[in-house]
């Protein structure tokens, strides 16, 4: 059973029947004993950092993200569930989850987009674009070189820790669009809305053992 953490953050149902498609068990809940008793965890959400570290605290979802990350439970974070797992972020000035250390940043500071003029790139940066593997991940295995995902989103995640950082993509300058350390893997693009690659990154996600 794949359980699709709840709080409040949107974007559950999409997710749901998307796992739904590949024949994959799940359940969207806060339910901490649920969280507790789930083979492996999606994290998923959009919206803004601030509102969202208020819901996981105030239903004691924090803890039990951390405490999954700790007894080696697979993680799939998803866009804004991909971005609080850093330390901190940008928007709001917000604490976050902690589990991966760095920093969410917004595409605004980036020199790309405060050149007078620049009109190449807006923000958010939204539609389809390609990733560029880093390394060789169970979860992406089948996905190809020229195949596209689904990004909707004003920031991006920047781990302190160049290794964690599992693919990129081009937006004006080479962003981490996937992070990633041993049992969790995250994505800042929306594979639930990317057609047949994105169920691909699912269905792997769902037989991933971590080592």
């Amino acid at each position: 059973m794949i359980v699709i953490i709840d709080y409040d953050a949107g974007n559950l149902t999409s997710v749901s029947r998307a796992l739904s498609h590949i024949g994959v068990k799940n359940l969207i809940t806060n339910d901490i004993k649920s969280i507790e008793d789930a083979e492996r965890i999606i994290f998923p959400g959009v919206g803004a950092a601030g509102s969202a570290m208020r819901s996981l605290a105030r239903l004691e979802l924090d803890i039990a993200i951390r405490d999954a990350v700790k007894i080696g439970k697979p993680i799939l974070g998803i866009c804004l569930g991909t971005q609080i797992i850093l330390a901190s972020s940008r928007e709001n000035q917000t604490e976050c989850l902690g589990i991966i250390d760095g920093t969410v940043k917004a595409f605004s500071d980036s020199e790309v987009f405060q050149i007078k003029g620049y009109s190449g790139f807006k923000i958010p940066h939204m539609g389809w674009n390609r990733i560029s593997l880093r390394t060789d991940h169970p979860v992406f295995a089948g996905v190809k070189k020229d195949d596209e995902f689904y990004f909707v989103h004003s920031y991006y995640p920047s781990p302190t820790d160049l290794n964690q950082v599992v693919a990129t993509t081009d937006y004006g300058f080479d962003f981490p669009s996937v992070i990633g350390m041993k049992n969790i893997v995250a994505t800042q693009f929306h594979p639930e809305k990317s057609g047949k690659p994105g169920l691909t990154i699912l269905k792997n996600f769902s037989d991933w053992e971590p080592c």
